[in-house]
């Protein structure tokens, strides 16, 4: 009889553990999952040379997920490289890792297995894969002290952060743009080379469709390797690229300008012509589905224009872009940049 009851409380026992069991199993697959930032680097333009610590923790979590983080610059690049994509949730639920800078950032987690593609347009809804999204941007990101100036009645921010522009690395020192007493906007690439400094100044607010008209001195100066570059850029979404760009890429018998829509890689998306001595005016009429560019000599008549060309496919819409014009130095190993230069910008204007 003994042995029996024995028996029958052991068997109970075990009954209650495996319901104890069960009922915890079920209570941990039936918390939704969830991630949240307990540490966050400031906002930034992105940059290569430099990573910030981010951390955080989640809850529902399975301990074969992963969690994948992304940075906003234009598009969304996965951190802290694309070679090592997959952050490891620790036994407390916590997570850390670090990130470049960017205008927002994001957190995915994720299934084992998963491979994130090394940029995304948009970040991935839950589903599938993707147990939970989390992402600040704006108001919940501390952001640094932007440097600004004047010039044609608007407020330009000047870039002080490493950039890849046109594909090269260069390094940005707001010590090289400012305004003379005539409202001239300067830009200069200053140095010696191998350890050069360029210049970017962008327009603080969106435009949108409309014309955009720039007056700028003689570049005939400018060393193969220098590039002068006037754009639309968008770093909260799709790039909204369009480019009239003033460069020979380090190649001294090439044309030195070019009316771009991106991708560049597109051969109808790119239009190279001359521009001659003097100062000329370059003109950009942005319209639904539609993109006009002009370069004419001096400061703005229509007549004799020196090169012009209408773009009619992949013309971005509206967002969040913004004016820019990156005085830089493209890496040109054959000809690689010599002096200093600087380019002078009499006006820019803005009509609806």
């Amino acid at each position: 009889m003994l042995a029996a009851s024995e028996t029958s409380l052991s068997t109970g026992l075990l009954a209650l553990v495996c319901v104890l069991l069960s009922a915890c199993g079920s209570s941990r697959a039936s918390v939704e999952p969830s991630i949240e930032f307990t540490r966050l680097p400031p906002a930034g333009e992105g940059s290569p040379e430099k990573l910030d610590p981010i951390e955080g923790r989640v809850t529902g979590a399975e301990p074969s997920q992963k969690i994948v983080l992304f940075a906003r610059s234009g598009l969304w690049w996965v951190q802290p490289l694309s070679e090592q994509p997959l952050t490891p949730i620790q036994a407390d639920l916590t997570w850390k890792s670090s990130t470049h800078p960017g205008s927002a950032y994001a957190a995915l987690l994720v299934d084992e297995g998963y491979r994130p593609p090394p940029t995304l347009d948009v970040l991935p809804e839950k589903g599938g894969p993707v147990r939970a999204v989390a992402a600040v941007e704006g108001a919940g990101l501390e952001r640094p002290t932007l440097k600004t100036l004047q010039f044609s009645g608007y407020e330009w921010g000047l870039r002080q952060a490493v950039g890849s522009a046109g594909g090269s690395r260069n390094f940005y020192d707001p010590q090289n743009a400012w305004t003379d007493k005539n409202g001239m906007l300067h830009l200069r690439i200053t140095g010696e080379p191998n350890h050069w400094s360029s210049a970017e100044a962008r327009l603080t607010r969106s435009l949108g469709y409309g014309s955009y008209r720039f007056v700028i001195r003689d570049v005939s100066h400018f060393e193969p390797a220098a590039a002068l570059s006037l754009s639309t850029w968008d770093d909260a979404g799709p790039p909204r690229e369009m480019n009239i760009e003033i460069s020979r890429w380090g190649e001294p018998n090439s044309k030195n300008a070019q009316y771009v829509i991106q991708p560049y890689h597109v051969p109808a998306n790119t239009v190279r012509f001359t521009a001659p001595t003097g100062t000329l005016t370059y003109l950009l009429r942005w319209e639904p589905g539609r993109a006009s560019f002009k370069t004419m000599p001096g400061t703005g008549g229509d007549s004799n224009p020196v090169a012009q060309h209408v773009f009619t496919s992949g013309i971005p819409s509206p967002g969040n872009e913004t004016v820019r014009i990156n005085f830089y130095v493209f890496n040109n190993k054959k000809y690689p940049l010599q002096h200093e230069s600087e380019v002078v910008i009499e006006k820019f204007e803005y009509l609806p």
